[in-house]
């Protein structure tokens, strides 16, 4: 693959850098919901061409078994094509685009609009259950004969979705994200270095290849969080934020505290009345209702990870009292705290 047609554009704005002292939250929140990567390869394509991908629902069970959630996204390094989903608009992509698909929404990619497989179901699940067991080349070739080339690296990757997942709730059910600035050069860098390792088969091969696939995702977001709108709202936003970034910072870096709204305002300099309208108007909804969520986050992570007692698990993310806790806990998922973990036990056996 010639990744020398791979994203890259001159006069981009620069990466933002982290502000010192303060925690890393996207890397926080990726780890908690324990992004994995599930599939990596490349589409070398020929007009016409048309590819299917069904529903995370369907996928799942398939290329990740134990996953709460896949998603997926391809990196255009030559050519162009079309993205379609039911109850969406068309997309167009070209060279130097990502399309990101976070919920799980079936979709199609082709050369033009209107094309389908034809495939049902059970014949996209077996493609994608081949591809998961080894037995299709890393290069995919697709399409016909003609003069229209396109190429593809294409990620899936597993993830937890509920009971909160900032990151994802944040995102349009389809995105495209333009690569840009230092994140354009370390993009090459990693698509380079996949089909390096794909070319020499080298023990743990597969391995690196997963790894690959999940640092790609991450740069992805990143230049998305570099390059979006100073207007646009939502999660991401709200890290770029200089008040609301802080107060999501100390929020990660201590959840167990007992914050109140005149605490979190002096840490992010400024005051509580300032800090609740701008942190509801990008994240969606107040301080405090952002942090329950989150420790319920936490604590579903170590109900389904451990034996810890729920008493145990409600202090770690900043309850006093087990019985409170599981008030907010079923208030967000619906069950209590021991039947989460009974069925996502069951749920990885």
């Amino acid at each position: 693959m010639d990744v020398s047609h791979g994203p890259g554009m001159t006069g981009e704005p620069r990466d933002l850098p982290a502000s010192p002292g303060l925690p890393d939250t996207l890397s926080d929140v990726l780890e908690v919901v324990r992004l994995t990567g599930a599939l990596f390869f490349l589409v070398d394509a020929r007009t016409p061409w048309v590819a299917e991908a069904p529903a995370s629902s369907d996928l799942a069970p398939v290329i990740l078994p134990h996953a709460q959630h896949v998603v997926s996204y391809h990196v255009v390094t030559a050519g162009d094509c079309w993205c379609e989903s039911p109850g969406h608009a068309a997309m167009r992509l070209e060279a130097g685009d990502v399309l990101v698909v976070p919920h799980g929404d079936a979709y199609q990619l082709a050369s033009a609009r209107g094309l389908r497989t034809g495939w049902s179901l059970d014949d996209a699940v077996a493609w994608f259950r081949a591809m998961a067991g080894g037995q299709l080349p890393f290069v995919v070739t697709e399409g016909g004969s003609g003069p229209e080339q396109l190429r593809l690296v294409c990620g899936f990757l597993g993830c937890d979705a509920l009971p909160f997942n900032p990151v994802l709730s944040a995102l349009p059910p389809l995105m495209k994200v333009r690569v840009a600035g230092d994140s354009a050069g370390r993009l090459k860098a990693l698509l380079e270095f996949a089909v390096a390792e794909s070319i020499g088969a080298r023990a743990g091969s597969r391995s690196v290849l997963l790894r690959i696939a999940e640092l790609v995702f991450v740069e992805v977001l990143r230049s998305h969080l570099t390059s979006a709108s100073s207007h646009g709202t939502g999660w991401l936003s709200g890290l770029r934020d200089p008040i609301v970034g802080r107060a999501l910072a100390r929020l990660h870096a201590e959840p167990a505290r007992a914050w109140t709204l005149p605490d979190l305002g002096h840490e992010a300099g400024a005051s509580r009345s300032v800090l609740a309208e701008r942190f509801t108007h990008l994240v969606g909804g107040p301080p405090m209702f952002y942090l329950t969520r989150w420790r319920i986050q936490l604590a579903a992570t170590r109900l389904a990870a451990g034996t810890a007692p729920v008493s145990l698990v409600a202090g770690e993310v900043g309850y006093e009292s087990e019985a409170a806790f599981c008030r907010a806990f079923k208030k967000v998922t619906g069950v209590t705290p021991a039947s989460w973990r009974s069925r996502r036990r069951a749920e990885s056996t």
